[in-house]
């Protein structure tokens, strides 16, 4: 048993901390007043391979591991978890679900400009009525011979405005359940495929959120990813994996607000002393410390368990479940130790706290989690 980083794991950590610090953290409070897309610093995560940190470089991607990944997402999210998320569902739900399971073909023409940063992509599993409930997908694809056409409506699409590709579950034949459910490649700019208004949401502001419209959308038989009646187990895998960036997204976000706790802590005076040496402090950054670490062991856990081959969905679960947990409890924490200038959006904390309550739903909400890991308790 090693808990220590490779040498080459903590460079990986060292410039995605330098590049959080020199690029995002600048205008982070802008983006999130303005609700502005990244456009530029995703294009330049792109070039450092933040957009395809686990693919096959002979698809353009950087070729690291999974315990790298939490490391980037960690360090993006301690800054801006509206660039972090993006980078999240590039890399977990898109990417990861190409390399694994689309043809070679796909492969060429869609995951090698993908994993370079020069196409962003998105997930479309949601829907109005299905989320949590993945199965009962209402959105319709309708097999035509040599081509699908898809009708439906998908929400909550994280890079929904801005993506290039967009990989949508939809229900192909109803009576076969989730064996009918099939997983397809659109292209941006389809015709009858809408993209609606952005959220104007609580946190991750800078990250686009649309709703989607797809009204006969005709969708070629090669775009179609796997075998008939595949789209269900794509979607729960990929999940799987994304679960392990969104648990690393929460980490960060906890362990941002820990940061400038500490900080602020050091320099505020109340009483004739830094409010650190008040016992009232002090034992709150403990708390704070060693939930954190907690939560940090969960999450590598579940990146070593995915580099070694193992099955990870139980220890994903867990760590998204605990990692959100931790965010939300720290973050509150972090405002209150900032007193006044924690309202403050100049004291960054307040933003912290608005992000975190994002991971305790998406990719699967704590409730969901608790679903995956009972029943792994319960078969043993």
């Amino acid at each position: 048993m090693d808990f220590s980083l490779t040498e080459e794991h903590i460079m990986i950590r060292d410039a995605a901390r330098d590049f959080a610090q020199t690029e995002l953290l600048p205008g982070v409070i802008e983006r999130d007043n303005k609700q502005e897309f990244p456009n530029e610093l995703v294009k330049k995560m792109g070039d450092l391979g933040f957009m395809g940190i686990m693919v096959d470089p002979k698809y353009g991607g950087s070729g690291m591991d999974a315990i790298s990944y939490v490391l980037i997402m960690e360090e993006l999210s301690k800054i801006d978890a509206s660039a972090s998320v993006i980078v999240s569902v590039n890399n977990s739900l898109v990417c990861y679900g190409l390399e694994a399971y689309a043809s070679e073909e796909q492969k060429q023409k869609y995951l090698t400009k993908l994993a370079t940063g020069e196409f962003v992509g998105a997930f479309c599993l949601s829907e109005p009525e299905a989320g949590s409930d993945a199965t009962s997908q209402a959105t319709t694809a309708e097999d035509k011979g040599d081509h699908y056409v898809i009708n439906g409506t998908k929400n909550w699409i994280t890079s929904g405005g801005r993506a290039d590709v967009y990989l949508v579950i939809a229900q192909t034949d109803r009576a076969k359940g989730h064996r009918g459910i099939n997983a397809f490649i659109v292209e941006k700019g389809t015709e009858g495929f809408h993209v609606g208004p952005k959220e104007d949401k609580l946190g991750i502001r800078g990250s686009d959120t649309h709703t989607l419209q797809f009204n006969d959308v005709k969708v070629p038989k090669e775009n179609r990813i796997g075998e008939d009646g595949f789209g269900f187990k794509f979607a729960m895998k990929t999940l799987s994996g994304g679960r392990i960036g969104i648990a690393a997204q929460a980490l960060g976000i906890a362990a941002g607000g820990y940061e400038l706790a500490l900080k602020y802590s050091k320099e505020r005076k109340a009483f004739g002393t830094e409010i650190c040496n008040h016992q009232a402090i002090a034992f709150k950054l403990a708390d704070m410390y060693t939930e954190i670490e907690a939560a940090r062991m969960l999450v590598m856990k579940a990146a070593w368990d995915k580099d070694q081959g193992n099955n990870y969905d139980m220890s994903s679960a867990m760590a998204k479940l605990y990692a959100s947990k931790v965010a939300m409890e720290q973050t509150v924490e972090a405002v209150q130790i900032h007193g006044g200038n924690g309202f403050v959006k100049e004291y960054h904390v307040e933003r912290l706290m608005r992000d975190a309550k994002i991971t305790q739903i998406y990719e699967g909400t704590s409730e969901i989690q608790k679903i995956v890991i009972s029943r792994g308790v319960i078969k043993g």
